[in-house]
């Protein structure tokens, strides 16, 4: 009898951690921060509270709070250094690659050559939740030509994050999807890039090297740029009165047609997620109008559920987040460097907990190659 391991492409189910960080149920759309609903977070809460809950496992009282927040507020300023190195990157780079870039050299302005001190590692962690809004912006600012904005103490990390991006303060309505976009990405339990990060931190990395490693898996197609090529999708369609023609005509040519934000790893019923972004962006849109994109995203999404609903294929978050960030004037590339704001709390949390009884990942593989190959000296060749 063989006794050769069996193989999982993508380690699909198979276990790589244990985690209290987040929980998830793909059948039944439920996702849990701590034991919280993530839709119960998204509507109450905000995200300076989601970033500590994670990271510090329970939800923060009045003083802890205020505290955090007022310690994120004072470490949103970069090294002016660092923002002469963002100048100098390709104005046509991908901000992507921007963020991953100037991630790591945060770390060499602001260092943590340790990982044993946990008053450091917390002092890092602030600093990159905090700073990760000033580096987007930074970027996508300077590459158009911009001044790269000074953050505000006196906004919230939302609504800091929009000034800094536009020049102007965001509507109470804006703040509030936008935070909630905030909340709504920032974990997601063992996903590509947060698995990432644990491998990364497993060999004590610093965390600034932890987390540019997570947003290299984040900038793939297959991980973080999902909501960016729904969008263009919905543009291509060209409107809600043209959805049926549409995936009609993809399914004659490809049956299995794959329709951008539809269908997820895990969830085989509608991503709580979309449902809670649809309800938030409701509120923001009520105060122009419903944008095109955003019906023509519904109609797909009802269309396509008498086809795609029977397999368990549903909207998934990104298949709504691109069209609530478009509405709100951000740029399509600058989509997935918010995901990676968002999500940098995630990261961080599992990070922290890789370090309890940490061992490093050293998977083992199923050689395929030749072996007891001999040596052929380079003129004996043909």
């Amino acid at each position: 009898m063989s006794t050769e391991p069996e193989f999982r492409p993508g380690l699909e189910d198979i276990p790589a951690a244990k985690s209290a960080v987040s929980f998830l149920d793909g059948k039944k759309a439920r996702l849990e921060y701590r034991g919280i609903p993530v839709e119960v977070l998204a509507k109450e809460s905000c995200f300076e509270e989601v970033a500590w809950l994670l990271i510090k496992g329970d939800l923060p009282s009045q003083k802890q709070l205020a505290e955090f927040d007022h310690d994120l507020r004072q470490r949103r300023a970069i090294h002016y250094r660092l923002k002469d190195l963002i100048k100098c990157m390709p104005a046509d780079g991908h901000p992507m690659d921007a963020l991953h870039a100037s991630v790591a050299a945060l770390g060499m302005f602001y260092p943590c050559k340790t990982v044993a001190d946990p008053v450091k590692n917390w002092d890092a962690s602030m600093r990159l939740i905090a700073a990760l809004p000033t580096l987007v912006t930074a970027f996508a600012r300077t590459r158009r030509g911009d001044e790269i904005l000074d953050p505000r103490s006196d906004l919230d990390h939302a609504a800091n994050f929009y000034y800094m991006l536009t020049g102007k303060e965001p509507t109470p309505a804006t703040r509030k999807v936008l935070d909630a976009c905030l909340i709504l990405h920032a974990e997601h339990t063992m996903n590509a890039s947060t698995f990432t990060a644990r491998v990364t931190g497993s060999t004590l990395a610093s965390p600034y090297q932890t987390i540019a490693s997570a947003i290299g898996s984040l900038s793939g197609p297959l991980h973080g740029g999902a909501n960016e090529e729904a969008l263009t999708q919905f543009e291509e369609i060209g409107g809600p009165e043209k959805v049926k023609s549409w995936l009609d005509g993809k399914r004659a040519a490809d049956p299995k047609y794959k329709v951008m934000g539809l269908g997820h790893r895990v969830y085989k019923v509608k991503d709580a997620r979309a449902t809670v972004l649809q309800e938030i962006a409701e509120h923001a849109f009520s105060e122009s109008c419903r944008p095109r994109a955003y019906e023509t995203a519904i109609e797909l999404e009802n269309y396509a559920a008498g086809i795609y609903g029977p397999k368990g294929i549903y909207p998934n978050v990104d298949f709504y987040s691109g069209v609530v960030y478009q509405s709100l004037g951000i740029p399509t590339d600058v989509f997935t460097p918010i995901f990676a704001i968002a999500r940098v709390a995630g990261w961080l949390a599992h990070w922290t907990e890789q370090l309890v009884g940490n061992r490093i990942f050293r998977p083992e593989q199923i050689s395929i190659g030749k072996t007891d190959i001999a040596y052929v000296p380079l003129e004996n060749r043909p």
